[in-house]
């Protein structure tokens, strides 16, 4: 936690004598032991990292990253329990609002724990090689959680010691300088840090994880030339590869699963990561929650198999997938394997939320039943409706290999090089992995449509993995998508689909998050964002 807030809390809460507060703002916590007890150890830097690693978020619990496309058009967040997101995508969100608070103090406190390993590791009697490997470790981490802080609040302070009271009211850096920061350190760890480790540990900062955060910073700032570099010496590594299960129509939708879980596309995950996942996207019938739900923009979003898009078909065709959308099993499997529709069956339920019979608990209407007629089908495993030490929980996967191919491509034809033999080689990778047809010049031969064929792909590819959110703001297309009506399903009793909510968002305001109001109180050199 970052001593602004600590500071703030000390004086609000008043819970602590004058006397303990000082302390409170030099340690993690009133009872903690001072840097100068406890740094001696090999095994004491070890733990002082391992807290750096407990910042780094999950999928569906905590810090929940899948949440963040509940802010796009792709999914619609129910239950305020889980946080305020119906606020957010109807632009009513103010500088009190929970999910910036509880990142921004999150990143801040994580970061000053690092901070303290990085200011003390110099004295603990440890091995110089791995000494070296823990800082970079941490430097890496420092930087991932300012890029985090940076891509949803802007400039933000760059805070690269543990402060003291005195030195608590910073001011913000700007967006560039921020950005400059994180660069530099991500490219400098890539350089220095190990490809891959021991499986003991599998989950520690690689040269791969340090050059995707970089490819994904990068790309969010239209720096291209560092995106297309950064990306291709993760292709380059050759340390990662697409997954393929034995039976090769299974790829895609075993990487969510047990099944594929352990796997070589992941690149930088959070272990057991998943441990919400029933009670955020099963449903009712089966003892879980559906918090989140699918709308009708993503469902559309997927092509038939032949590779054409729902928009190329007469209107005769798009209406018949709008009531049916997997029609006869024609659209591309990820579909299949990410959402689940009207008349899927899931464990011993089948589907049908327009059946408003009081036994119908996945009816619409019901507390804890999907709000747009679908249901989030990816990382639904059916043994975690009872979870048990044989299954843990599933991993999540922050950024997998298929991303960086994508990002690759992207940044190749935002570089002007859309008919360089590389984006089609690396989108076909990921498309033929999922059972799609190879896309080519003939269809995709001009820089627009190769850009339309990636965003497609990367919004298809990478649903409701956190990523789209960011992906819509820095395309520039998210005011058209995030004004306006979201839709579900289509009502067999009236032939059209629902409408779910309307949501308005001023890009202006909403583009970056408010500075939390704690930290506006605390801090007199501290700028609030622009129209809160």
């Amino acid at each position: 936690m970052n001593k602004r807030y600590i500071f703030t809390a000390c004086l609000a809460g008043s819970l602590l004598l004058s006397t303990s507060c000082e302390k409170f703002l030099v340690q993690d916590h009133p009872t903690s032991v001072y840097d100068e007890l406890w740094w001696n150890t090999a095994a004491d830097a070890e733990l002082g990292l391992y807290r750096g690693y407990v910042g780094i978020p999950d999928g569906l619990s905590g810090r929940q990253i899948m949440f963040l496309d509940a802010l796009s058009d792709q999914l619609v967040a129910r239950q305020s329990t889980r946080g305020e997101y119906e606020a957010y995508v109807k632009g009513i969100q103010a500088s009190d609002w929970d999910k910036a608070n509880h990142i921004y103090m999150d990143d801040y406190k994580t970061i000053r724990r690092v901070n303290r390993l990085l200011e003390n590791i110099g004295r603990v009697y440890m091995e110089e090689p791995l000494r070296e490997r823990f800082i970079l470790e941490a430097r890496a981490l420092r930087a991932y959680y300012h890029m985090e802080l940076l891509m949803l609040f802007g400039g933000v302070p760059i805070v690269t010691t543990a402060l003291s009271p005195e030195e608590s009211k910073m001011e913000r850096n700007t967006a560039e300088e921020v950005y400059e920061f994180v660069k530099t350190e991500l490219a400098f760890c890539a350089e220095q840090l190990p490809e891959r480790y021991d499986f003991a540990d599998r989950t520690r900062i690689t040269s791969g994880i340090a050059y995707s955060l970089l490819t994904r910073v990068a790309l969010f700032f239209h720096d291209y030339p560092t995106a297309k570099e950064a990306s291709l010496k993760v292709i380059e590594s050759e340390v990662y590869q697409l997954h393929r299960s034995a039976n090769p129509a299974n790829s895609y939708r075993d990487l969510f699963g047990y099944a594929g879980e352990s796997n070589n596309e992941r690149i930088f995950f959070r272990e057991n990561g998943n441990s919400a996942a029933f009670t955020t996207i099963g449903m009712p019938s089966e003892g879980g929650q559906s918090v989140l739900s699918p709308t009708a923009a993503i469902v559309d979003a997927y092509q038939l198999k032949d590779g054409r898009n729902l928009q190329e078909l007469p209107a005769d065709s798009i209406a018949l997938f709008h009531r049916d959308p997997n029609h006869k099993d024609m659209r591309d499997p990820r579909l299949k394997a990410s959402i689940l529709l009207v008349g899927d069956t899931f464990m011993s339920s089948t589907l049908n939320p327009f059946d408003n019979s009081n036994i119908n608990a996945n009816r619409l209407g019901n507390q804890y039943s999907t709000v747009t007629g679908y249901w989030v089908k990816k990382y639904l495993d059916e043994r975690d409706k009872t979870p048990s030490a044989s299954t843990r929980n599933l991993d999540f996967m922050i950024i997998r290999y298929a991303e960086v191919l994508l990002s690759y491509a992207e940044a190749l034809v935002e570089s002007g090089e859309w008919s360089h033999p590389d984006v089609l080689y690396y989108v076909n990778l990921v498309r033929n992995r999922a059972g799609m047809p190879s896309a080519t010049l003939e269809k995709y031969n001009s820089e627009e449509k190769m850009r339309q064929l990636i965003r497609q792909e990367r919004t298809v590819e990478l649903a409701f993995e956190g990523v789209h959110y960011f992906d819509i703001r820095r395309w520039g297309t998210w005011e058209n998508v995030m004004n306006g009506v979201v839709y579900g399903a289509v009502d067999p009793a009236t032939g059209r689909k629902i409408e779910v909510e309307t949501r308005t968002t001023n890009g202006n305001r909403s583009y970056w998050w408010p500075i939390p109001e704690v930290e506006m109180l605390s801090n007199p050199n501290m700028v609030q964002n622009p129209g809160y």
